[in-house]
């Protein structure tokens, strides 16, 4: 999709030749005398119109406009969240109208934050997958302009969402591929594909390197499946090499079978979203390749499947982790925080500024969120913040969940270091207790993504989050 930045008030945007054209009302709308601004106060006097988020009304082919579909929409108080519900509204209202070129302006001048999540929300209201259907319909809408009078100062967010988009389709790409098409091996082809971009170099380790290294617990998840494991070493080099790099940890389940400790077969096909995690890794590095920001950037993948075949790791099993802790596993289901915990004590190698691990890892997670917000985990205060910022400023929003020591009494075990389980009851938070320990030599931080990766039901799909958390958060200067 091309999306075009032009600097427009509503007089020159009625002007414009377009097959659809969004208004965009907040509550701070004051009308001026052009023929949109008549519209919009009309229908917002008559009660016809709202300036809530999301209230909307559709015109054809009004006087005085040259667009052949209008919609005027509500935004509320024009925030990002609010501006991101009355676009994705609008752009649901006309996209079946065969829509091609769209233009969407501003009654009154938006906050950066809300230019950013007008961007995003016309690509996800938009967004078609195509991959594996035999007779794939294109996705129509091929232009988008945003139209607001001052655009010139817009010029770094715009490009910033432009790039986001590109990451977030990348990573629903990658996620929404069925398992046989996202492999662990295909998976680092992908990665690998990153490399020719600008300052991205990859690395791909098979079992060979990873024996050697000592990743015993991530091999142990592997163990179960013919399909061999690779670990994914991506690096984003756009600062000296003596500036301290930010390292994303992404897990890379391609799919999740729950192993020994099988998960119940209705809507086991959604394990396929288990690799959300590496996708958001590969989404952010493929934002950065068209950005080219003055920072480093480390990405890790551990990929494999987990599967329940002869070898399979047992209930009961204890296995030695690159730490040299040793780890009894009383739940084969619990496989992510395996594998991320050999990824986290490779990371050390880095000597890094901070770490941010992101996971679909809980179902207890989904249950205490939703939906809404990804869960955030933290053992530093700086990072903790930056990240919820982040979420706030990007539309893609987390909400931070308690490390109290009293949460790892459950992982206690009499025959190893530590359990990978403490049961169900706060099982978000023990999950992170878990990854905590090893992750003891670096500002951390845990996103668990399980309720905000993928919707399920009619809307089935890969969602592209935390691209966008992510990447603003790069993005954003440390205090």
């Amino acid at each position: 999709m091309n999306f075009e930045l032009k600097p427009l008030d509503l007089a020159s945007a009625a002007a414009q030749k377009c097959d659809a054209l969004i208004v965009l009302l907040a509550t701070s709308f004051k009308p001026g005398n052009d023929a949109l601004s008549s519209l919009a106060a009309q229908a917002l006097k008559s009660g016809d119109l709202e300036s809530k988020a999301g209230s909307l009304l559709s015109l054809y082919c009004p006087v005085g406009v040259n667009s052949t579909r209008v919609v005027l929409v509500g935004v509320g108080n024009g925030s990002a969240r609010e501006t991101g519900k009355g676009v994705s509204a609008a752009v649901a209202a006309v996209k079946s109208r065969q829509v091609k070129k769209l233009l969407v302006c501003w009654a009154s001048a938006p906050v950066e934050s809300a230019l950013r999540s007008a961007i995003l929300a016309v690509a996800e209201a938009s967004y078609v997958y195509t991959s594996t259907k035999s007779k794939s319909e294109p996705r129509v809408l091929d232009r988008v302009v945003l139209a607001l009078p001052e655009a010139p100062k817009f010029g770094a967010v715009f490009k910033q969402a432009v790039a986001a988009v590109t990451g977030i389709e990348l990573a629903k790409e990658w996620a929404n591929r069925p398992a046989n098409h996202a492999t662990p091996t295909l998976l680092a082809g992908a990665a690998r594909s990153l490399a020719k971009l600008p300052k991205i170099a990859c690395e791909v380790l098979g079992p060979k390197e990873v024996a050697k290294l000592g990743m015993g617990s991530f091999m142990a998840v592997a163990q179960g499946t013919d399909e061999p494991l690779r670990f994914i070493v991506l690096r984003y080099n756009g600062a000296a090499k003596t500036q301290a790099p930010t390292v994303l940890v992404g897990k890379g389940i391609t799919f999740d079978s729950g192993g020994i400790s099988l998960k119940p077969a209705p809507e086991m096909d959604e394990m396929k979203f288990d690799m959300s995690g590496a996708a958001s890794v590969l989404g952010v590095f493929r934002a950065l390749a068209d950005l080219q920001p003055a920072i480093n950037v480390v990405g890790l993948i551990p990929a494999c499947e987990n599967l329940s075949g002869g070898r399979a790791i047992k209930p009961g099993d204890v296995v030695t982790s690159m730490s040299g802790q040793t780890i009894e596993i009383l739940n084969t289901d619990a496989e992510g925080r395996l594998v991320l915990c050999d990824a986290l004590t490779y990371a050390e190698r880095f000597k890094p500024r901070a770490v941010v691990d992101i996971a679909t890892l809980t179902g207890a997670c989904m249950i205490a969120l939703g939906g809404v917000r990804s869960g955030l985990f933290s053992s530093d205060e700086t990072l903790a913040t930056a990240l919820s910022l982040a979420g706030e400023s990007s539309n893609d929003l987390c909400w931070r969940l308690p490390l109290d020591d009293d949460y790892a009494e459950g992982l206690k075990s009499n025959f190893a270091d530590v359990a990978n389980v403490a049961g169900r009851a706060g099982g978000a938070i023990t999950a992170a207790k878990f990854l905590q320990r090893f992750a003891a030599k670096f500002p951390w931080a845990h996103l668990d993504i399980a309720g905000t990766a993928w919707k399920s039901g009619a809307a089935k799909g890969a969602t592209g989050r935390p691209v966008a958390l992510l990447l603003q958060y790069l993005l954003t200067p440390a205090k």
